[in-house]
């Protein structure tokens, strides 16, 4: 910065330019880093998703095929066709249990936005702590002091 760039020669409507400026890029730099923490999450949870979409799909569509394809081979083994039917649902459930727990891991892995939050907080408390330049006591003028104000 140089000596005439210090804000003593400056104008108020350049320091307020300036001001709103940086405040404009601070703003969009945080939602820019929103963005990109979102967008990684977002990954994650289209694994997640895709995951139960396959779990239903083997609950809805290939289970009652596979179902009596298999109870009929088991039953063709010697056990009662009762018992087979009963032994191809309970695995059929449990494949679709194994697929709903590593959608849920997918799932948990999700964050929420740290880096965003914190860098937001960073900026709401140097904004609170931060005061208005203190303004020189200007004298009265004669003339001001003459108008009188409407309590309208």
């Amino acid at each position: 910065m140089s000596a005439a760039d210090d804000g003593a020669d400056r104008s108020l409507g350049q320091l307020v330019a300036t001001a709103t400026a940086e405040m404009s890029a601070l703003v969009h730099d945080e939602i820019a880093l929103a963005k990109a923490e979102l967008r990684q999450d977002a990954k994650r949870a289209g694994v997640g998703s895709a995951a139960f979409v396959v779990a239903g799909a083997l609950a809805l569509f290939a289970l009652p095929v596979l179902s009596f394809a298999a109870a009929y081979g088991i039953h063709n083994l010697g056990l009662g066709l009762a018992w087979s039917f009963l032994i191809v649902g309970g695995a059929f459930l449990v494949i679709a249990a194994l697929f709903v727990l590593v959608a849920m891991a997918k799932v948990k892995k999700i964050k929420k936005p740290e880096k965003s939050i914190a860098s937001a907080k960073e900026t709401a408390a140097v904004l609170q702590n931060a005061k208005p330049h203190p303004r020189p006591v200007q004298p009265q003028h004669p003339a001001l002091e003459s108008v009188t104000r409407s309590s309208v």
